[in-house]
């Protein structure tokens, strides 16, 4: 298998989590779920297969992909189709990155799934024919970083009050929210119609994903798990609470979790539905 990143230069590294390539990727499943991250993705499929999005609780289609789409701000987990043998290349924002290339406020792309060219018009697909292409990882990076560049407008870019308020809703504890909000130098429905047009949650909602996805984090690959000590760091009221956030963004209560072994995947963000062996 082929996987690799590419290290983003100039202003827009600023707001592009990561750009990456894989190829002949053999999953051990068909169907996976995707729990929320907080963050925007322009996803090009390389290799033909056409995708699917699944009913979360039937898991019958829903919804068929090709080419490239957008997946916007996701308040909850989506169930999504793994192919054998697959190539994908992947643009993911930052959190407050995406409206300086969309153009559009992030909040009209909140739990949706969408043909690409709904937001970029015909010239996503020409930026896909131009990666498909291309002969290697590298020059696919070339191209699509310049096409980012070309994208780019600066007069988009989250103010600086914004992004601070970000910067503290992830580094600060949970206890401070209403501290941070409070400190924010406009209003409240300022602040949170900001929130909506650059990331596309409220900052309360984004808070809890940034809490969720910490539980993940503490929870990779642990060998003994304290489900009372992980609510405690992460600040829940209580543990039946923290079951609650759990299940609502995963579907899953955090024991069976466990048993299902998820927490030792290599990938925090994507758990297998029907894995085989």
């Amino acid at each position: 298998m082929i996987f690799k990143t590419h290290d983003i230069k100039g202003t827009i590294s600023n707001y592009i989590e990561s750009i990456f390539h894989f190829k002949d990727f053999v999953p051990d499943h068909s169907i996976e779920r995707v729990v929320p991250t907080g963050h925007i993705f322009i996803i090009f499929e390389l290799d033909g297969f056409v995708r699917n999005t699944f009913d979360n609780e039937t898991l019958k289609p829903n919804n068929t992909f090709t080419k490239v789409w957008v997946s916007g701000m996701h308040k909850n987990y989506i169930s999504i189709s793994a192919h054998q043998k697959s190539e994908m290349f992947v643009i993911q924002f930052k959190p407050y990155g995406a409206y300086p290339f969309f153009h559009v406020p992030i909040q009209e792309l909140n739990d949706k799934v969408v043909p690409a060219e709904q937001v970029f018009g015909t010239e996503i697909l020409t930026l896909r024919e131009d990666i498909l292409v291309k002969a290697t990882s590298e020059e696919k990076f070339e191209v699509a970083e310049n096409w980012l560049a070309n994208r780019f407008q600066e007069d988009r870019i989250p103010p600086t009050e914004l992004l601070g308020v970000l910067e503290k809703l992830q580094t600060e504890s949970v206890a401070n929210y209403h501290k941070i909000i409070q400190d924010y130098s406009k209003t409240q429905k300022h602040l949170i119609d900001q929130f909506k047009k650059y990331v596309g949650l409220t900052p309360k909602y984004y808070q809890r994903i940034l809490r969720f996805n910490e539980i993940l984090q503490q929870i990779h690959q642990t060998e003994k798990i304290e489900w009372s000590q992980v609510a405690y760091l992460c600040e829940y009221a209580d543990q039946s609470h923290f079951i609650k956030e759990f299940k609502h963004f995963s579907g899953i209560n955090p024991q069976k979790f466990i048993q299902q072994n998820f927490h030792n995947d290599e990938e925090k963000n994507f758990f297998p539905l029907d894995r085989q062996g």
